[in-house]
């Protein structure tokens, strides 16, 4: 891995270490909010939850819009990529050790 992706992903993983951040990223899941919407649905002060939205966009896990005057914050899926093309590196070895255990344990049921 090179060392730019690993910084972005060690820079993800610490983001989404918070339990009030992964909170955040939930409210935002399904489209746009504001600060003052996102505060009010994960029981933040507005000033916390902006604290929080700033550490999301700089690790690349949210992103920001402008409509008006209001700033509007989500899920930034691409952020999410890097974390999940990690977690995914794990599990073609987990896989191949569960097929031979049910390969193992169906043979000695064949008997």
């Amino acid at each position: 891995m090179a060392a730019e992706a690993a910084d972005g992903l060690d820079q993800a993983l610490r983001a989404l270490a918070d339990a009030n951040r992964r909170a955040i990223l939930a409210v935002v899941r399904s489209r746009p909010r504001s600060v003052g919407e996102i505060a009010g649905s994960v029981g933040l002060s507005q000033q916390t939850t902006s604290h929080h939205l700033k550490v999301l966009r700089e690790a690349g896990l949210a992103r920001s819009t402008r409509e008006g005057t209001r700033h509007l914050f989500a899920v930034e899926t691409d952020g999410l990529e890097a974390v999940r093309a990690y977690l995914d590196e794990f599990w073609p070895t987990k896989l191949a050790d569960l097929k031979a255990a049910v390969e193992s344990w169906k043979g000695q049921t064949d008997d």
